[in-house]
């Protein structure tokens, strides 16, 4: 018999329901539990309180029991099917976390069609949900006579389910189903058949920005098969859990994981038995100390359809080199009174090996002059307000929870109205609870106003880049002067500070100033005279440098870009200078760039020549997958034959001067837009 889970409701050209063969797969297992990589008892049992004769399915968390997806007997029928649509009800849980009788879940969610799995944010305030492609309340098909499934975000009203609207990466061309909301909210998974992909439905991934979403990423052909993977679900151990109908199992769909959180994921795992069957297995969910959890199958001897399972295991189900998350307590609290602070804002991210934040709507791109008359990129972390809104906050007491991960780096950021924002960073320790106190201090701060001049002239020097670091923390800040050479900040009591300008077309110049036994009523006053650079002593090229910081023929330094030994291939999360390359490209449509890698002179001339090429149009393919044409980017490999220092062939040289000549150059061949410069005003305490 021909059946339509996996896919839910991806509606056909006669806008039936789509149809599954059962399973002609291979019965070769891959037996997680058997072959020993996880060795867990588990205990599975059916949920047989919200089970029935029809289908119930894609359970996800929510407050004290599981929402998931089944229909009425005596609901509206969908009349291509003869049957009733889809809806989700909810279940709360008994003490023994076994979900009970079912009731409806929301009157403004469930409509005249079908929803599907749903996904929450950790607090529960949103949620992400399947439905129809619904026009004014009705189903639109396309231009094929298709009427296809969307993704869609609701907040959580007084009342009910609010502000219902459509993601904007749907299509009616396309399905995009089954959404997971990563635990920081920062990313959403889901199943899609758009164009491009590697068969029937592949996963993707969304990235949060502050003006709503990137556009998808696809998983790749690590997780990507030429079948259908569906019902993504993101622990919070970054392991990925889904469905697959192609990689070989007990049969049907069945249940797979793999760790997405390093640069190397490795192989798909199939769970194995008892949690995969000869049947259909699907919409796996898992508690964060991943002990227990719930599933979907059609095996023998349940109601009927397909059910609701409970299991348990003896340990965590995570792969063999992960270890189980623990929870951070982070507390913000002011650093005067020692008092607690509640609904402040936090952020708690992850750190990659080289400090940068992950995520790519986290950092502003900075054009510096270097000694040649290059440009040098440079990423400067967003304040908390550009960020957009965090996806946790304190309670009454000052406190929020959050899973991390052992051997981890994170940084938290915490900001609160009439407070500056709050910084930690920290390593998750090995299997224990960490609390991790925040200091923010109150906006009774010391004003710092200060000028940049030119040397010799006096003349106002806008839009220099102005530095600020507390010596005691060497916490740097950034600011630029504005319009008339003025730049503001606001200081902490009690600290040293270094003050240090710079500027394409001048040598940089420093101070310092001390808070110490002032009062916040006070200010201080610094100047920073810059002197001329030789290399640009015409103030009328200088002042033209100042307005068109980008102009034809300039020439971009990407020095950290991070590639494997002796490989092409960019580590993930290893390419944060591209990703500030795309956002200037987006920033600058008519902007097209020739891509130039250069290597080392360690190893063949013609090896470097062919791995400098390779890394140019690897860096090219990165920036197509962050939305840039391919059309705006030339790849060239230089290797060898343009190095900077000393370090020729047989030359004995440290790593670092070796790192000095590898690096990428970004020539701009063509941009038409001007390229403005904007000079705000300074505000001492931050604001906007």
């Amino acid at each position: 018999m021909k059946k339509v889970l996996f896919v839910l409701l991806a509606l056909t050209t006669t806008c039936g329901l789509f149809a599954q063969q059962q399973s002609s797969k291979s019965k070769s297992s891959d037996k997680l539990y058997e072959k020993g990589e996880v060795e867990r008892t588990i205990v599975l049992q059916n949920a047989k309180g919200v089970n029935s004769e029809s289908y119930e399915f894609s359970p996800a968390f929510y407050q004290n029991g599981i929402v998931y997806v089944s229909f009425h007997k005596n609901g509206r029928i969908d009349p291509n099917t003869g049957k009733p649509f889809f809806e989700l009800f909810y279940a709360e849980m008994d003490n023994q976390y076994m979900p009970q009788s079912g009731r409806p879940f929301s009157i403004s969610i469930n409509s005249q069609v079908h929803e599907g799995p749903v996904s929450f944010s950790r607090d529960n305030n949103l949620m992400y949900f399947t439905r129809n492609n619904l026009e004014g309340g009705i189903a639109k098909s396309n231009s094929k006579g298709q009427v296809t499934m969307k993704i869609y975000e609701a907040r959580r009203g007084k009342f009910d389910w609010e502000n219902i609207r459509v993601l904007p990466f749907n299509n009616d061309d396309y399905t995009c189903f089954h959404p997971s909301l990563s635990a920081d909210g920062n990313r959403l998974f889901f199943s899609s058949d758009m164009p491009g992909g590697y068969g029937g439905y592949d996963l993707y991934y969304v990235e949060k920005k502050a003006d709503g979403w990137s556009k998808p990423i696809n998983l790749g052909q690590d997780i990507n098969s030429a079948g259908s993977e569906v019902f993504p679900f993101l622990h919070e151990s970054s392991t990925l859990f889904y469905s697959s109908d192609s990689r070989g199992g007990q049969g049907g769909l069945d249940v797979f994981m793999i760790d997405i959180n390093d640069s190397d994921w490795g192989e798909p795992t199939n769970l194995g038995t008892p949690i995969n069957s000869a049947l259909d297995d699907l919409g796996f969910i898992l508690t964060p100390d991943a002990m227990r959890g719930y599933f979907a199958s059609d095996r023998p001897g349940g109601s009927g359809g397909d059910d609701i399972y409970m299991f348990e295991a003896d340990g965590p189900i995570i792969g063999p080199n992960q270890s189980a998350p623990s929870i951070a307590s982070i507390v913000a609290y002011d650093a005067a009174t020692n008092e607690r602070l509640p609904d402040a804002g936090v952020r708690l991210l992850q750190q990659s090996e080289d400090g940068f934040i992950e995520g790519d709507d986290l950092y502003e791109v900075a054009l510096l002059p270097s000694e040649n008359g290059e440009l040098r990129m440079k990423l400067v972390r967003k304040d908390a307000s550009d960020l957009g809104k965090p996806s946790l906050y304190t309670d009454l007491n000052g406190t929020v929870n959050s899973t991390i991960r052992q051997g981890k780096k994170y940084f938290v950021l915490v900001s609160k109205d009439g407070y500056t924002d709050g910084e930690v960073q920290f390593v998750a320790e090995e299997g224990q609870a960490q609390t991790i106190r925040v200091p923010l201090r109150s906006l009774n701060c010391i004003p710092l106003d200060g000028m940049v001049t030119e040397q010799g002239t006096n003349r106002m020097l806008p839009n220099a880049l102005v530095r600020v670091v507390n010596r005691s923390t060497n916490e740097e800040k950034l600011v630029r002067s504005n319009s008339n050479g003025n730049f503001e900040y606001c200081l902490h009591p009690g600290g040293d500070y270094s003050v240090s300008a710079e500027k394409t077309g001048y040598f940089g110049a420093s101070t310092t100033v001390s808070t110490k036994n002032l009062q916040s009523s006070q200010d201080l006053s610094v100047s920073l005279q810059l002197q001329p650079n030789a290399a640009a002593s015409e103030a009328a090229e200088a002042e033209s440098i100042v307005k068109e910081p980008i102009r034809e023929g300039s020439v971009i330094l990407l020095e950290n870009i991070y590639y494997d030994f002796d490989q092409y291939i960019i580590r993930r999360g290893a390419g944060k200078e591209l990703d500030a390359l795309a956002q200037l490209m987006k920033q600058y449509p008519s902007m097209e760039v020739e891509l130039t890698a250069h290597t080392d002179s360690r190893g063949n001339d013609q090896y470097n020549l062919e791995l400098s090429l390779k890394r140019a149009e690897s860096a090219k393919r990165y920036l197509i997958q962050k939305g840039i044409r391919g059309s705006r980017i030339l790849a060239m490999g230089q290797g060898e034959t343009q190095i900077r220092n000393r370090c020729q062939d047989d030359v004995e040289c440290s790593d670092d001067e070796h790192q000095f000549n590898r690096r990428t150059e970004v020539k701009v061949v063509r941009i038409d837009e001007p390229v403005k410069v904007q000079y705000g005003e300074g505000n001492p305490k931050g604001g906007k």
